[in-house]
């Protein structure tokens, strides 16, 4: 088939990437001329892993192509996917000025029959807006469907292309039907694709990612109970996950939730479930726990030292979780700041993130070339992301690097005999 993806940022690229490596012919507009002209060269403005390969092979074979012109891309496609970003605004709503631009100009460029897919994350209601701009701007026949994108930063492209379902949004067959064409070589393993209206389709992101959201605040918040009554949260999860009714996914405690997704997305369904009239109690809470829990960590190391001034503190991880360099509402911002402002200095180390650190702090924290090179001097460790080359480091190595050998572990990485064995002071979440 022949697609169009409009935007490329993370959402865009992967779809564009994704559908190309199955042999479609896909063309990815962006209005960045600095963004289409990085990507032309063969090189990707983020990071998830596997993804430069991916659009390098599909740009040689000539299957995927990028360009600044709309008109260019909604000519030559069959199906153009709406791929922009949906910003939450001042009142915690879904900014959809750039989707309904983007369909507003897509209408004007229509040459014939086009099936217009919302692939942005967007509130309910999005389909039907999109659908009266275009009939204002156009008398082509077209479709409009809502197909939520449920992709996993690090691990973005195997979701894509091996997904657990598919959301299709249709409110006419023959838009449903060329769906289901293109989508049928993703789920020839067994996976569903899910036809539904649109409205449904798009509460389907953001019920997912509230149901996420509010596993990781309840363990959290089940986390904290257990420091206070001497209770081990590892003991617990376990039992917990091992009802064959719950699982274990998304109930390892940590300092909160962060990342483009979640935090956005709560905020939304809370603000368009106020717009009716509706309460949304436990999601409230849900915001309220994981914004708390993010300065929790700051709290304990504030405990353990009484004052910060003069203390040199080291930041393993910076990204929101590992495998991405994404710092968007990530722990470690409010962490780094509430420390700064305790008069404490801050040298940190993340793999992948750290130019977004720097865009970030510029010179107000150091940048180590590696996880030691942060520990030298240091009066603490705090370790805020997950990365794998964080799990079985050199202690006696860090020991000598440290000037005092106390870790705070937000991630529970570590056995906490085998690290007090080691001689260090160890405080982790909600375990003895």
């Amino acid at each position: 088939m022949k697609i169009a993806v409009v935007g490329s940022g993370y959402v865009g690229l992967v779809a564009g990437a994704c559908l190309a490596e199955n042999g479609n012919e896909v063309i990815c507009v962006d209005k960045d001329p600095v963004k289409i002209r990085l990507l032309q060269r063969g090189k990707i403005p983020i990071y998830e892993p596997g993804l430069e390969e991916l659009v390098r092979r599909n740009r040689s074979e000539k299957r995927l192509t990028f360009t600044t012109a709309l008109e260019r891309g909604v000519r030559s496609a069959q199906i153009i996917f709406i791929a922009v970003g949906t910003p939450t605004g001042e009142d915690g709503s879904a900014d959809l000025q750039h989707v309904l631009a983007v369909a507003r100009d897509t209408a004007r460029a229509m040459n014939g029959y086009k099936v217009i897919v919302n692939k942005s994350t967007v509130p309910v209601g999005t389909a039907a807006k999109v659908r009266e701009v275009i009939r204002r701007e156009t008398t082509h026949p077209f479709s409009v469907v809502s197909n939520p994108e449920f992709l996993k930063q690090g691990a973005a492209i195997e979701d894509f292309m091996k997904p657990d379902r598919v959301v299709i949004g249709a409110e006419d067959p023959r838009g449903a039907e060329l769906m289901k064409e293109l989508y049928s070589p993703f789920t020839r393993t067994g996976a569903p694709i899910m036809l539904m209206d649109c409205a449904s389709a798009e509460l389907c992101k953001y019920a997912a990612n509230a149901m996420l959201a509010t596993r990781i605040s309840f363990m959290n918040e089940v986390a904290n109970v257990c420091e206070t009554v001497g209770a081990d949260v590892d003991q617990v999860r376990r039992a917990v996950a091992a009802d064959r009714r719950i699982g274990p996914s998304f109930l390892f405690p940590g300092i909160g939730y962060g990342g483009s997704c979640f935090p956005k997305d709560v905020k939304a369904m809370l603000r368009f479930a106020s717009e009716k009239n509706y309460k949304f109690a436990i999601l409230d809470a849900v915001e309220a726990v994981n914004e708390r829990q993010k300065v929790r960590m700051l709290t304990k190391v504030q405990s353990q030292f009484g004052s910060l001034k003069g203390k040199q503190i080291a930041l393993w991880g910076l990204a929101f979780k590992p495998r991405t360099d994404d710092m968007r509402e990530a722990p470690s911002v409010p962490l780094i700041h509430g420390l700064l402002g305790a008069g404490a200095s801050v040298q940190v180390y993340d793999p992948e993130a750290m130019k977004v650190a720097r865009s970030l702090f510029a010179s107000k924290i150091s940048y180590a070339d590696n996880s030691y090179a942060a520990l030298t001097g240091a009066d603490a460790l705090v370790i805020v992301t997950e990365w794998n080359e964080f799990r079985e480091p050199d202690f006696a190595r860090m020991r000598k690097l440290m000037r005092n050998p106390i870790i705070f572990d937000g991630r529970n990485l570590y056995n906490p005999e085998q690290i007090r064995a080691h001689g260090f002071t160890y405080i982790s979440i909600g375990r003895p």
